[in-house]
C-alpha cells in the first residue's frame, strides 16, 4: 500500500478529446489525507492520526502520521507536550489498520488487545509550531492463522517526529470474525448501553491530572487509594463509536489518573506504561479501580501499580512510571535550604 492521496478536481475546460484534461490532471500536486476511519474504527475522521502506509520488507511497514497541535482530550496539564496516550491510541490505529489494510482481515471483524507496552521520550514530545508530521515503523511477528484467517500476531512500533524517536511500543491483537465475537460476547447483553452509575462526583479534575471535569473518568469511593470507573458515555473521544463493553484506550485513561489520584498533591507525568487486559469490562457492573506503590522503586521515576477489578474478577493491571513533581510550596521550600 502506498501513501493515500487525492486529487484537485478537474479545471472545466472544453477537451472532447481528453487529452487537455489529463496533462492538467497530471501537473497536480498529490494531496496527504488520513487513512480511511474505518481501518482504525473510529467514527470522526478527526480521531484518525495515520496518514499513510507502505510495506518496507517482509513484515516490516512504514507508516506516516499526524498528531495536531491541539487535541480535545489528549493533552497535557500545561498544553505544551503531546500526551503520552495520544501515542497509545497512535499504536491501537497501526495494530487495526495493518490488519484491515496489509494482513487480510475484513472489516466488520472485532479485535482483543491483550496488552499494550509504551515508552515516550518526553524531550521529544513537546509541541511545535505546527502539527507534528510522524514516521512510524511497524514490525509484525508472531502471526497464528486459522485457516488461511489472520487470528493473532503482536506488533511492536517506533514512532519519530523531526528526526528523533519520541515513543516506542506495541501489543499483542487477537481478531475475532462477527461470529466469534457473537458467540464470545454471549454473555454480554449485546443491546446494553453506557449509563453513568452515579451522578457526577465533582471531583476537581487536577486531582488526577486532567484539566476538564468531562474528562474525569473516576468517582471517589471515600479510600484515598480506591475510585469507581464512572467516564461519561457522552465523551466523544473515549466513546467515539458504540461498544458493549468499555473500550481498552478508557481503561487506560482510568489507570493514568488512579496513578494521578494516588501521587497527589504531587503531580505526575507519565512517560511508560505496561497494561494487561484479562476480561472485558462490562457497563453493567462496577469497577473498582485500585492504585498503589510497589515495593521496589526507580529513582526519579517511581511506579505505581493500578488494579481494575470487577466482581470477583480481576480486569486488567497496569504499571506506570513518569516523572513526578512535587506541589509548588514544597518545591520552594527544598531551593530555599540549598
Amino acid at each position: 500500500m502506498t501513501l493515500l492521496t487525492f486529487q484537485q478536481e478537474e479545471p472545466s475546460i472544453p477537451d472532447p478529446g481528453g487529452d487537455i484534461a489529463r496533462a492538467a490532471t497530471s501537473l497536480l500536486p498529490k494531496l496527504t489525507t488520513t487513512v480511511p476511519r474505518e481501518y482504525v474504527h473510529r467514527s470522526s475522521h478527526a480521531e484518525v492520526f495515520l496518514t499513510g502506509c507502505e510495506k518496507d520488507t517482509g513484515t516490516r511497514y512504514r507508516l506516516e502520521g499526524q498528531w495536531p497541535r491541539a487535541h480535545t482530550f489528549f493533552t497535557s496539564r500545561d498544553g505544551a507536550s503531546h500526551d503520552p496516550l495520544q501515542a497509545a491510541e497512535t499504536i491501537r490505529q497501526v495494530g487495526l489498520f495493518l490488519a484491515h489494510a496489509e494482513l487480510g482481515v475484513p472489516l466488520g471483524h472485532q479485535f482483543l488487545m491483550w496488552d499494550m507496552h509504551l515508552t515516550t521520550h518526553p524531550e521529544h514530545m513537546a509541541i511545535g509550531p505546527g502539527p507534528s508530521d510522524l514516521t512510524l515503523t511497524a514490525t509484525v511477528t508472531d502471526m497464528t492463522r486459522r485457516g488461511t484467517r489472520l487470528a493473532e500476531f503482536t506488533l511492536e512500533i517506533g514512532i519519530v517526529r523531526a528526526g528523533s524517536l519520541c515513543a516506542v511500543g506495541g501489543g499483542r491483537f487477537t481478531c475475532l470474525s462477527p461470529a466469534t465475537y457473537r458467540r464470545l460476547r454471549k454473555e454480554a447483553d449485546g443491546a446494553q448501553q453506557h449509563r453513568r452509575v452515579r451522578r457526577p462526583s465533582g471531583m476537581l479534575p487536577p486531582v488526577v491530572g486532567k484539566i476538564l471535569p468531562f474528562d474525569v473518568v473516576l468517582s471517589p469511593t471515600g479510600r484515598p487509594t480506591c475510585w469507581l470507573l464512572d467516564p461519561d458515555p457522552r465523551h466523544p473521544v473515549l466513546f467515539d463509536h458504540s461498544g458493549d463493553h468499555f473500550p481498552g484506550m478508557v481503561l487506560l485513561e482510568a489507570a493514568r489518573q488512579a496513578a494521578c489520584g494516588l501521587l497527589h498533591p504531587s503531580s505526575l507525568t507519565v512517560s511508560s506504561l505496561c497494561v494487561d487486559f484479562q476480561r472485558y469490562v462490562e457497563f453493567d457492573a462496577p469497577c473498582w479501580i485500585e492504585a498503589s506503590l510497589p515495593p521496589i522503586q526507580s529513582a526519579g521515576s517511581p511506579s505505581v501499580l493500578v488494579t481494575g477489578r470487577q466482581g470477583e474478577h480481576v480486569v486488567f493491571t497496569s504499571l506506570l512510571s513518569g516523572a513526578v513533581r512535587l506541589p509548588e510550596t514544597e518545591e520552594t521550600a527544598v531551593h530555599s535550604t540549598r
